[in-house]
């Protein structure tokens, strides 16, 4: 499957560290009832993979993917724990490779036209473009679809309420990854109603 087909709700998607695999279930539970439909959980620490587990054990309804996938192995872990896309901020050849293999949805990264025509010609129209802001932010991503416009991205990095619109506007864009929705504070102080607040929040940007 195409991973630009996983993504029929709002074009917004959580992106998340978890320290505590145990905050996973109810933060789901709170993105869902704000109106957002998926997540990408990261493997920047050593509770992302339980998290994952958690979530697409208990949370059946969202569409949960994992993020910072960097190598076979952790293809082969993300999938055997319930993930239903992966993400990487890059690509390799042993990467892809794996991918290709597990049949798992995948987002490879981007930052340069030789990059994105490489994936491209590995069968990727939509890859991940990191870190956004500091690679160019909407005035590259404007640039590269005029002249590789079989390839839409899902831009993150540096992407807040305040210029999650400009991105949402290009017709290149998918949807793009934030970690604005549920800031680490916030989560550490389980404060999953505001949390719930600001997915409504974004869900309607996202629309």
């Amino acid at each position: 499957m195409n991973a630009a087909e996983l993504f029929t709700g709002p074009r917004i998607v959580p992106v998340v560290v978890i320290e505590d695999a145990g905050l996973a279930v109810p933060l789901a539970e709170a993105l869902l009832e704000g109106g957002l439909r998926a997540i990408e959980i990261t493997l920047r620490t050593a509770s992302g993979l339980t998290a994952i587990e958690k979530v697409a054990g208990s949370v059946p309804d969202m569409l949960v993917g994992a993020g910072s996938v960097r190598s076979a192995g952790q293809v082969t872990d993300v999938q055997n724990a319930g993930a239903r896309f992966a993400v990487c901020p890059g690509s390799s050849s042993a990467l892809l490779d794996a991918v290709d293999v597990a049949k798992l949805p995948f987002i490879p990264g981007a930052a340069t036209a030789s990059e994105v025509l490489n994936l491209l010609h590995r069968g990727y129209s939509l890859q991940k473009f990191f870190p956004a802001e500091l690679a160019g932010g909407v005035g590259y991503l404007q640039a590269l679809g005029a002249p590789i416009p079989e390839v839409s991205f899902m831009p993150t990095g540096g992407i807040s309420q305040r210029n999650a619109a400009a991105y949402l506007d290009l017709a290149n864009v998918t949807c793009i990854g934030g970690s604005w929705i549920a800031p680490p504070a916030m989560l550490a102080d389980r404060d999953f109603d505001g949390i719930r607040k600001l997915a409504a929040e974004a869900a309607r940007l996202g629309s």
